[in-house]
């Protein structure tokens, strides 16, 4: 998986930061986007990140993720 690949969220992933539906669990389960970021490093030093994979779904919500999370479309 790279920067810039579609993928869809294919395992059930419940959040509670989506926007239209704050406060609230809502299940990314089906839900396609974007490859934004892969996470490895931060302030200029290397990181082991537990949810690497950064996803915008839409242009005002986006998400960390795991890789086993996620199939590329």
């Amino acid at each position: 998986m790279k920067v810039g690949d579609r993928v869809r969220v294919k395992d059930s992933v419940v959040i509670y930061h989506h926007p239209e539906h704050r406060n609230q669990p809502f299940d990314l389960k089906g839900t396609e986007g974007e490859v934004i970021d892969i996470v490895t490093q931060w302030q200029g030093r290397p990181v082991s990140a537990n949810l690497p994979i950064l996803v915008q779904f839409t242009k005002k919500f986006k998400a960390h993720l795991r890789e086993n999370e996620l199939e590329t479309l």
